[in-house]
């Protein structure tokens, strides 16, 4: 396979500036200058932050616009196997040729001057969302909201905020509240903020930063209703009966009915939102890889037992685990193995805490491509600790599986999970 030429310019974005993440505005608005500033030629832009759940929210809007007829940019990051994933133009990727030129296009205008690698692609995002037309763009943050590459938008249609937790916590804050601070960051005066569901530190936080500054809160939606075959959302004084979402689990309720309630008040296009049958159509159509995604071919899949299932969760934080975990308890009986990769800022033990009671057996396992991780054994004493005893260290991920099959010898299914970076290595060979 031919490695795309984009490859290499991306590896010299990279050596840019000495760290991976440097929060701040200044050098991607010095950047943007040169670039004519780009940014400020968009169509109307809805920017989501979030601790969990912000992609699959922008999926579902996107999905939503999309079955209204419109065209869609979205920034979202990082990505699972392409770059190419974080910049969709109208509902496709990047083409390669157009991506190589727009990074060569920033990375000479840039000068050599130091700028981390998301704050000068972030630029070439831009560039591309003002050159290819479209009906909305739909922008994701990098890291927090405040100080992110992406908070450059001084008016945006509006702005959501998804629910919030601990993650990130030395480069956002060690708190709830901290991390909250940072989040708000995005909202923006007399411009609607959708707020969905938050503990209490963290809305008391996020209410007083839009009080502050004047963002008016969106927060009168919510679900009434759960059932098997879809879910009731009621906004404002309205109920609608709706459809399954397209991504698992129940949390998936709640990321749905936000991007509904942001796509009614987002005025794009502009009425007061897309109807609800084009809604409902919309979030059933909706894909976002890695939540809780079910794998039915590849290598890893033909190796299963009859029967099994393999799973996919770029989750990596205690939020992410809960809702796992939940999803796990509403799933048939039937043996659970779970394969983990994580990054060393993770804490293995406490994402493992809320998954215990449904794990048989555990394989813990390094991640390719240089990231700084947890090694395996790590991996499984943390699982050991946590109250998992049938865990094992395993090389790769083809040692975990018959690591795990030698001692679970008829699991139901096969989850995979604890990084979005391994999430890509599987996606790599199993899409």
């Amino acid at each position: 396979m031919t490695t795309p030429r984009s490859d290499a310019i991306l590896a010299r974005l990279g050596q840019l500036h000495p760290k991976v993440i440097d929060l701040s505005l200044g050098r991607i608005t010095r950047l943007l200058d040169k670039l004519g500033n780009p940014h400020l030629n968009l169509p109307p832009v809805i920017h989501l932050a979030g601790t969990n759940g912000k992609g699959s929210t922008l999926a579902y809007l996107r999905a939503i616009y999309e079955a209204a007829g419109l065209r869609v940019h979205t920034s979202t990051s990082p990505h699972l196997v392409r770059f190419h994933e974080r910049i969709r133009l109208a509902g496709e990727l990047i083409p390669e040729d157009m991506l190589c030129a727009l990074l060569e296009e920033v990375e000479a205008v840039n000068g050599g001057e130091q700028i981390t690698f998301f704050e000068i692609t972030q630029a070439a995002a831009f560039l591309a969302y003002s050159r290819v037309p479209a009906d909305v763009v739909l922008l994701e943050t990098g890291l927090g909201g405040r100080v992110d590459a992406s908070n450059v938008i001084d008016k945006p249609a509006l702005t959501v905020i998804t629910p919030i937790s601990l993650d990130h916590q030395g480069f956002l804050g060690d708190t709830i509240a901290k991390i909250a601070f940072e989040k708000a960051g995005i909202m923006k005066p007399d411009i609607p903020c959708v707020l969905a569901p938050q503990s209490l530190e963290a809305f008391d936080t996020l209410v007083r930063h839009a009080t502050d500054i004047g963002s008016p809160l969106v927060t009168n939606f919510g679900i009434t209703a759960e059932r098997e075959d879809g879910f009731t959302l009621r906004i404002v004084d309205e109920e609608f009966d709706l459809p399954l979402p397209a991504l698992p689990g129940r949390h998936q309720f709640i990321n749905a009915a936000t991007a509904i309630t942001a796509a009614r008040h987002a005025g794009i296009p502009d009425i007061a939102g897309p109807d609800m049958a084009t809604v409902a159509r919309g979030i059933t159509e909706a894909s976002w890889p890695a939540r809780l995604q079910k794998l039915t071919t590849g290598p890893l899949c033909d190796a299963l037992p009859a029967g099994c299932d393999l799973i996919l969760d770029g989750g990596h934080n205690i939020a992410a685990a809960e809702v796992i975990a939940d999803w796990l308890s509403r799933q048939t009986a039937g043996d659970t193995v779970v394969i983990m990769g994580m990054l060393d800022n993770r804490d293995p033990i406490a994402f493992l805490q809320p998954l215990v009671p449904h794990v048989a057996s555990f394989a813990g396992i390094p991640i390719s491509g240089g990231h700084e991780v947890h090694s395996a054994d790590t991996l499984r004493n943390a699982a050991i600790t946590s109250g998992i005893s049938n865990a094992h260290a395993c090389t790769d991920l083809a040692d975990a599986l018959a690591k795990l099959k030698a001692n679970t010898p008829h699991p139901k299914r096969v989850l995979i999970l604890g990084s979005l970076y391994l999430a890509g290595v599987v996606l790599e060979n199993h899409n």
